[in-house]
């Protein structure tokens, strides 16, 4: 039988399973900002997500880059610069668009995912860990 995963690591997941989707899509306008704007939401639930992990493990973490940051240190995720670099690409898709930077940042979008894809794996893995632990 699956684990039962929290809420927000099946939100996480719906969000991640929405922007590998539209990655799928020939790119053109449409496309390309639909894909930032899943890429926003699913940043969001990957930061929440580490946030709510990490307070089961004692750790508070207040903001997206902070909780990266804990994400690090608690092997959520690699220290790879990338993901500080879709820190940066969050706050500039939230905060201003033109067009240069929307292209920009869509060409990081597939790496992107694949990061978020491995931080679901270990979320997924250190939920299944804690409840074999309170069984």
């Amino acid at each position: 039988m699956p684990a039962a995963y929290s809420p927000r690591v099946v939100l996480y997941e719906q969000a991640l399973t929405r922007l590998e989707e539209a990655l799928t899509k020939p790119e053109d306008p449409i496309v390309r900002d639909a894909c930032i704007q899943r890429f926003e939401f699913t940043f969001e639930m990957a930061w929440k997500a580490i946030q709510r992990y990490a307070l089961t493990e004692g750790v508070e973490c207040l903001s997206p880059r902070d909780c990266v940051r804990v994400g690090f240190r608690l092997g959520l995720i690699d220290k790879d610069p990338q993901w500080m670099a879709m820190v940066e690409d969050r706050n500039r898709t939230t905060h201003t668009y033109d067009e240069d930077s929307a292209k920009t940042i869509y060409q990081a979008l597939p790496r992107y995912a694949q990061l978020f894809r491995r931080l679901l794996d270990r979320l997924k893995e250190g939920e299944r860990r804690r409840a074999g632990e309170g069984s």
